[in-house]
Formats: C-alpha cells, structure tokens, sequence
C-alpha cells in the first residue's frame, strides 16, 4: 500500500504524502551490463547514482528494446549487510496492480461477460449507498479511469493512524477485507459526482478487484494469474493476498513512516499487503513489469477495441500536463522530449515503483527505489528515453 509521493511522474501512490529528502548516501553499483549496452544507457545509470546520493538506499531498473537488455542499480538492497541491489531482486509494485486488474476487466469485456458501462451496482447490488454515493450512478468504466468520485480510502485519517507512524508497528500483520476499506470510503461523501472530474482513489481498484470475483466466481489474484502471469511467464510475478514475507530474491524496503523525512529510517519489509489489496498488493520485478506492459501495448493480452479503451485518456486535472492523460489502470506521459510512454507508477511501504513503454511496446523501463520518502523517479524515465 503505498505511502508516499516520491517524485514519480506516474500516478502510483496509495496515499499522496508529499516529503521533501534526506540525505543517505549509499556507494554505487555498476551496471551489469556489457560496456557498449552500459554506454548507451549511461544517462539512465546516472539517475539511478543520483537517487541513491540524494538519500534512497538502493535503486533498480531495467531496459528493454531493439538493441537487448540493460540492467542498472546503485546502492544497497539491505543497509545492514550491505547487499548490492540484483536485476532479479523482486519488490512490491503498489499501483501497478491496477493496469492487472484493468486488463482482466477488459478481457472480460471482450469475452461479453461485463460491459464497462454497466454499473458498479448491477454488479456489486447495494455495495456502494449512503452519505451520496450511489452505485447505481457510477460505471465499471469511472472506476478504472478514476472518474467515479468515490474518496480514496486511504486519505482517511482514521486509517493513516493505523497504517502510518507508529501505529505501522501495531497493525503491520492487520488482514483487511475489501468490504471494510470500500466501507472506510464510503463513510466519507463522494469527491464529485460521477463522470464530472478526476481524483485518484484507490477505492476504485478495490471495488474493481470486488466486481472481478463477483463476474468469475474466482478471486481476483486467481484471474491475474490464470490470464496474465501464467500465459506471459510471470515467474516472479505474485499477488500475495495476506503473506506478509516477500519472496526471494529480494531485499528490504526503507521508511521514514512520518511527514518528516529527518526521522529515524525503519525497516518496513514485512506487511500484510490486504489493506492496499487490488490496489496495490503486487510483487514483481523489472524483467517481468517490461514483459507484461510490452505484450499489453502490443495487443497480446487485448483485443484491438478493448486496448483502445484502454488507452482512451481522461484529463488528470490543472495540476497534470494536458499532454498527460489516465486511461483504464493505464497512464500516458509526454516526455521533455516528445516520446509518449505508457505505464504505471507504485508506491508501498518502503517501495516506489514505475513502469513505462513506449506505444509499440518495444522500448521499456521498470525502475525500483527501496525507499516510500525520497527520489526521482522521474529522472530515470527522463534519462532513458530523453538523454
């Protein structure tokens, strides 16, 4: 469940906290790369040395296009062994749930079984009522593109108490059900009435994971994994439910927990992921986040009309770049370049993620930073298509 802002250009973050950085300096790793691939992403690893001097303890990405493979890292994925950061290490992926979940309810789609204009009530009968929301008013559709004006969850303040600060320490190993978070939500009025604006809610995702189940008599993760990890060979791919552990390999994840990023630095690897659950319980690493967007952009897990729901793009409001734009659990980004990418961003305790391709899905970037308080992650995709 994601924690913080870090300055990723991709909307990810399960709870947008903004935190300015601290410093922590941790030594550079070189690319594992040969030199004449290393070279060519040089820009890339650049960004990567600059997050980690800028005070995140390890930083991971991965390239893919015509030319292979590149891997870069800094850092350290443990500040007490010191342990370099690994291409294969795996993290949690926070907000890049979402484009999973999207996909599967537009293979439902495809396969006639859901229309995304249906809504959310004829669905989920009765779930989303009271203090102004309506499900009988909000489309399966403004769910996925954020337009339903349902309050996210996690904005709540009762919540952050107990997944925030040291209330973190008590309620880590907390399960949470979706019901209850939908309902956390919904003791809060609506931000708007539906298709009217755009505000980011990760209640959103959570009634989606709800209407997945409802559709398949299967949960959510099970669809995930039967119509995408299975088929991609997403070995390292998993939707963790209620295991608090990560799998192996991995290394820790790193957060200051607070609104001040001087505070102490806690190991924060171990959560119960329920509370974000569809919104963001993923586990992943780079090689299988760039496998997955590339197929998805290439059309291999879509048909042609229901990818190109997918990326039918609503405004994200004044604060967001016009060029910018949030289709179905996907994001498009218009680069200081020109270059358009297609991805997600993620955030969790102590994770930051991003995943981006370009339109043809043969240039793709998934970057990690073991850290929820500091780093630029939008440096990195800069720096991999701009440089």
């Amino acid at each position: 469940m994601a924690v913080r802002t870090v300055r990723i250009a991709l909307t990810g973050t399960l709870a947008a906290v903004a935190l300015a950085s601290s410093a922590l300096v941790a030594p550079a790793v070189a690319s594992t790369a040969p030199d004449r691939t290393a070279a060519a992403h040089r820009a890339t690893q650049e960004a990567l040395d600059a997050a980690v001097a800028e005070g995140v303890p390890g930083a991971l990405a991965r390239a893919d296009d015509r030319k292979g493979t590149w891997n870069g890292s800094a850092g350290v994925a443990d500040r007490t062994t010191d342990r370099p950061r690994l291409p294969q290490d795996r993290f949690r992926v926070g907000s890049i749930t979402k484009t999973f979940v999207a996909t599967v309810l537009l293979q439902l789609e495809a396969e006639g079984r859901v229309d995304l204009d249906d809504t959310v009530d004829s669905v989920l009968p009765g779930v989303v009522r009271g203090n102004g929301n309506d499900g009988r008013r909000i489309t399966l559709r403004q769910l996925l593109n954020h337009t339903s004006g349902i309050f996210n969850y996690t904005s709540d303040e009762e919540l952050q108490k107990k997944i925030f600060g040291e209330g973190f320490f008590e309620h880590r190993y907390d399960t949470w059900k979706p019901r209850e978070l939908v309902d956390i939500a919904l003791a809060h009025q609506p931000e708007f009435a539906p298709g009217t604006s755009w505000s980011y809610s990760n209640t959103n995702f959570v009634l989606a994971g709800m209407a997945v189940e409802k559709l398949t008599g299967r949960p959510y993760a099970t669809e995930i994994e039967r119509r995408i990890l299975r088929p991609l060979g997403l070995r390292a791919t998993t939707v963790p439910s209620t295991d608090p552990r990560m799998p192996q390999p991995s290394g820790r994840a790193y957060s200051v927990l607070v609104l001040d990023p001087a505070a102490p630095i806690h190991d924060v690897t171990e959560l119960n992921p329920s509370v974000a659950g569809a919104a963001g319980e993923m586990i992943s690493n780079p090689a299988d986040l760039n496998r997955f967007y590339s197929a998805l952009l290439q059309g291999k897990l879509l048909p042609k009309q229901q990818l190109k729901e997918m990326k039918t793009t609503v405004s994200m409001g004044d604060e967001a770049p016009p060029s910018n734009g949030y289709g179905l659990g996907l994001q498009v980004q218009e680069l200081s370049c020109g270059v358009r990418v297609w991805g997600h961003g993620g955030g969790i305790h102590g994770s930051s993620s991003g995943a981006v391709t370009t339109e043809d899905g043969t240039h793709s970037l998934s970057l990690n930073f073991n850290a929820d308080w500091v780093g630029d992650a939008g440096a990195v995709v800069e720096a991999e298509f701009c440089a």
